[in-house]
């Protein structure tokens, strides 16, 4: 058999009540920093959510096709997921170019712009005007390859001569038709000219 003998009780004493107050001290640190995380959960939720690649401020992007510009973004901030395809702007606005050389404005709080097909998403305080109306709602999307913008939720337009509401609408960016449906409300005045 093996033994130790220990020649002075008084130091191991000491050793184990040394060790016994280190281990306290660090279950305690450990607990305190634990209930700080608690306590500020917003941190943990955004250090979970924030998977992204890349975050940049003060983004400008530009969509062309066939040499032509179609549609340039700008935002305060941007996110870019490559796990999923995704750009995700804060405070963007994104002017649409049309054929006849007009422009089509449109600003939102929020976006997401799926970066393998160009299609986009926008969210919180939307509006979209050009130089005869302005559209607000509270979500929109657009779809590249198409170039056609549609809300699924309620709009509410207003022109010179015109209000109106409705449950859904689109908008063809090649033909500049817009169509509405649902719950169609409006007033026109004597003014208006079609």
């Amino acid at each position: 058999m093996f033994s130790i003998k220990n020649k002075n009780p008084k130091k191991l004493t000491r050793l184990l009540i040394s060790i016994i107050f280190v281990t306290l001290a660090v279950i305690l640190a450990v607990f305190i920093g634990y209930r700080r995380i608690l306590n500020e959960p917003e941190k943990i939720i955004s250090s979970l959510e924030s998977k992204a690649n890349i975050s940049i401020d003060n983004v400008h992007q530009i969509a062309t096709r066939d040499g032509k510009k179609e549609w340039s973004l700008d935002a305060a901030s941007a996110q870019f997921m490559e796990q999923n395809n995704q750009a995700i702007f804060k405070k963007l606005s994104v002017i649409f170019f049309l054929e006849d050389g007009g422009k089509i404005y449109l600003t939102a709080d929020n976006g997401v712009l799926n970066t393998d097909s160009n299609d986009m998403e926008v969210a919180g305080n939307v509006v979209m005007k050009n130089e005869n109306y302005l559209l607000k709602t509270d979500n929109l999307y657009y779809t590249h390859g198409r170039r056609f913008i549609f809300s699924n939720v309620p709009v509410a337009i207003f022109g010179n001569s015109f209000d109106l509401t409705a449950a859904a609408m689109s908008f063809d960016l090649n033909t500049q038709i817009a169509s509405f449906s649902g719950n169609v409300k409006g007033s026109f005045s004597e003014d208006l000219s079609i």
